[in-house]
């Protein structure tokens, strides 16, 4: 293992903030004040929705804050500046085009043909190593659904389903012929299987020389590390990398709010310690199996990223070994991303971009997730403070 340990650091605010200016660094300090007032991350949602409704000019005061700290552009062109900033401080892009919700099959077809360019936008330089995309981006929830549910499609339904599999398997396709990652990002449980099926069904054709398509494991679910293990199993007896993205999960209240409402047992972990001694013990599994697995793991949590340091070096995997990532997602975290990047790891952030309107709801969730977490948001105020001291800014 011919490699130099550089020391590794989650405090060091010069290393995390180095690519901000100071007028960025100041309003990150608003923002993350404003998200922390848990009453104003309430009302704002119905509030802004409203307001863009009947047509109030606030997108350019959404587009000044809010969007452009978690957001890199409207367009792929747009994201450039972003790119560049991340790449400076070792860090790449994934570039996440956050359209979701969509019903119109119009929409469906020009989601698919953007994030296709996603791809071919991360083939022309190292600085975008890794794409990804929703299946909810090109496909009708309720068709995935019913899917789930094993109810019966019509003949219109059958051609629709056909539709889907054959744009995820073009932009599946387009990363095999380009040789970018391309991560399938997970959804609720009830559309779940069948993304599962379709991203392993994806792996199965692409991955045989090299980890292209990533499925991803919610592992709040108490059954995601048992899904890992047994979809391991399958592509060791098969012949092909699994690709996983590990995150904790999105879907926490609605996912514990309907198995209550549909009196089933919730999917989610009993407590947040389940949740991370699970993820915990699937970073040790994907490094245990380093050959045939590839794996990102998707996380804010401090000691999650601290271990899977020790695990890499316990194990003599190189932090390089392009079968390990450590990704956050842009505007967060940064004290995590940049001192990882500086200390030589593979790391890249989740650069969400799309028209201003259709990605509120992914900022709208960011907010509201951040406040969720207990400490998270004191935490990133805590290391803003701390470098607009070290800075003189305060």
């Amino acid at each position: 293992m011919n490699y130099t340990k550089k020391p590794l650091s989650f405090e060091n605010t010069e290393i995390a903030f180095r690519h901000c200016s100071n007028t960025a660094l100041n309003r990150a300090y608003w923002l993350f004040r404003i998200i922390n007032i848990n009453f104003l991350v309430k009302i704002g949602p119905p509030i802004t929705n409203f307001a863009v409704k009947i047509g109030l000019p606030i997108k350019g005061l959404i587009k000044a804050t809010i969007f452009k700290h978690f957001c890199g552009g409207e367009t792929i062109r747009e994201c450039e500046q972003t790119i560049k900033s991340l790449d400076a401080g070792g860090v790449g892009t994934i570039l996440d085009y956050s359209i979701e919700g969509e019903e119109d099959e119009h929409v469906f077809d020009q989601t698919r043909d953007e994030i296709i360019r996603t791809v071919k936008r991360a083939a022309k330089e190292q600085a975008i190593p890794i794409t990804v995309f929703k299946v909810t981006g090109v496909a009708r929830f309720a068709l995935l659904e019913k899917l789930d549910a094993g109810t019966k499609l019509t003949d219109a339904e059958e051609q629709e389903w056909q539709k889907v599999q054959d744009g995820v398997s073009a932009i599946c396709e387009k990363g095999h012929e380009t040789g970018i990652p391309v991560m399938i990002d997970a959804e609720e449980t009830w559309i779940q299987d069948t993304i599962d099926l379709l991203a392993l069904n994806m792996m199965r054709k692409f991955n045989r020389e090299k980890a292209i398509i990533y499925n991803t494991y919610q592992l709040y679910r108490s059954d995601k590390l048992e899904s890992l293990k047994h979809d391991h199993q399958i592509a060791a007896s098969e012949g092909f990398i699994l690709g996983a993205k590990l995150v904790r999960g999105a879907y926490m209240e609605k996912e514990r709010k309907r198995a209550e409402e549909n009196g089933y047992p919730s999917p989610i972990q009993p407590d947040k310690q389940a949740a991370d001694k699970d993820y915990d013990a699937a970073l040790d599994f994907c490094t245990d199996h380093i050959d045939n697995i590839a794996f990102v793991a998707g996380t804010h949590n401090e000691d999650s990223c601290r271990l899977l340091t020790e695990l890499l070096d316990k194990k003599q995997i190189d932090p390089k070994n392009p079968h390990v990532y450590f990704s956050q997602l842009l505007g967060m975290s940064d004290n995590l991303s940049f001192n990882l990047a500086d200390a030589q790891y593979n790391v890249a952030k989740y650069v969400p971009y799309g028209p201003v309107n259709a990605v509120l709801p992914y900022l709208f969730r960011r907010a509201q997730e951040n406040t969720a977490i207990a400490g998270q948001m004191s935490r990133e105020l805590s290391l803003i403070v701390k470098e607009q001291k070290r800075r003189r800014l305060k």
